[in-house]
């Protein structure tokens, strides 16, 4: 299954690609040998085998979220050189666009 040079040149208009000639040549030959080890690892794959997503088990490293006591608002907007109701205030970066 040998890609040619004008199916390189036609895939190289779809992408809207400038190729040289020299650059057709090398692409078409690297093409082929691309297609042809994607043909190989599809001889490769056996019915008996499940298909995975993963070579090894995935776990959560996460731990579980739980409502723990934290600081009071008062207390965590104690350092902030502007508060208000509650929240840090800060400057305006964006206009109401």
């Amino acid at each position: 299954m040998a890609i040619t040079r004008a199916e390189v040149a036609h895939l190289a208009r779809l992408s809207r690609l400038a190729l040289s000639d020299e650059e057709l040549d090398r692409m078409a030959s690297q093409l082929d040998v691309i297609l042809g080890a994607v043909a190989r690892v599809g001889e490769v794959a056996a019915a008996d085998i499940p298909p995975t997503s993963h070579s090894v088990p995935l776990t959560n490293v996460f731990r579980p979220d739980e409502v723990r006591p934290s600081l009071p608002p008062e207390a965590a907007l104690s350092g902030a050189p502007a508060a208000e109701q509650g929240r840090f205030r800060v400057p305006r970066i964006l206009d109401e666009e």
